[in-house]
Formats: C-alpha cells, sequence, structure tokens
C-alpha cells in the first residue's frame, strides 16, 4: 500500500507535476526534516522543490530503484535523468547549461491516514555537480575551508 503511494508521489508529484495528486498524497503541514534553504513548510515545499526542478530539467525522468515498507513508513531510493535547460533556482538561479544529468536520491516518509506527513531525505547533490561541471577547483575549496575554519574559531571564542 504505501509503496504505491510513494510510486505515485514520485511519478506524478514530481514526474509529472501534478499538484492534485500532491494534495492526495502529502499531508498539507508535511515535516520535512532536511529543507533546503528558503523552502516553504509543508507540502508547498515539497511542491516548492518540484517546481524548481521540474523548471531546471522539464524533461525529467525518474526510475524507482528500490521501494519497501514497514509499519508506517516507506523508504525508496530512485535515478533521475534529465537535460539542464531552465534556470536551477535551488543552486542559486543557475542558468542553464544545456547538460544531460544522471542523478539519484531517496526518501523515508512516514504517513498517518493514506498521506505522508513526514519525510527524511537526501539527494546526491556530488553526482548532479560533476554532471553539470560545477566542481570548483582546489585553490577555492582550499581557501573556502581557511575561511570556514577561521569562522569557526572565532565563534568558539579563538582568535
Amino acid at each position: 500500500m504505501l509503496v504505491e503511494t510513494y510510486k505515485r508521489w514520485l511519478y506524478e508529484v514530481w514526474g509529472k507535476g501534478d499538484e492534485a495528486a500532491a494534495r492526495e498524497l502529502v499531508h498539507e503541514d508535511l515535516i520535512d526534516h532536511n529543507p533546503l534553504p528558503g523552502q516553504p513548510p509543508g507540502r508547498e515545499g515539497d511542491l516548492w522543490a518540484a517546481r524548481a526542478v521540474r523548471k531546471a530539467f522539464p524533461d525529467l525522468r525518474f526510475v524507482l530503484d528500490v521501494a519497501f515498507e514497514q509499519d508506517d513508513l516507506v523508504t525508496g531510493r530512485w535515478t533521475m535523468t534529465g537535460t539542464h535547460t531552465g534556470p536551477f533556482d535551488l543552486l542559486g538561479g543557475l542558468p542553464a547549461t544545456g547538460r544531460p544529468i544522471t542523478m539519484s536520491g531517496q526518501e523515508i516518509f512516514r504517513a498517518r491516514d493514506g498521506q505522508f506527513v513526514e519525510v527524511w531525505h537526501a539527494e546526491d547533490i556530488g553526482a548532479l555537480q560533476r554532471a553539470l561541471d560545477l566542481e570548483p577547483p582546489k585553490v577555492m575549496l582550499h581557501l573556502a575551508a581557511r575561511i570556514s575554519a577561521r569562522r569557526y574559531r572565532r565563534s568558539q571564542g579563538h582568535s
């Protein structure tokens, strides 16, 4: 039962952008334990993220790799393919690169009364960045690490 609900969420809500299906499957007060910066709360946050991904990758396709359920929980792992032909607002409005991508992700949903009420998720952003050729030069990573360490030391009262 919950695996079928998960499949509908993946293919209808995220794959097709069906917001009526989202209203049926996702509780309006969905608790997202891994919200993105700027993500609205509840069902609207899930739709907000789905819209942003579909805008950036309008030809996206999902394949469900595995899904299973236990009690009130369902988990699934998927692979998404698509072409980056629109702006990607979740990465700071990144302009289209025209590059094809393949990335994976996974969720654990808790359900109550036939709707998803809670979610934990993880997406392979590293694979997405590599597919878009967005890996920063090592010198930039080293500089960012030094700045991060300095900020952390200051926040801990060290100079």
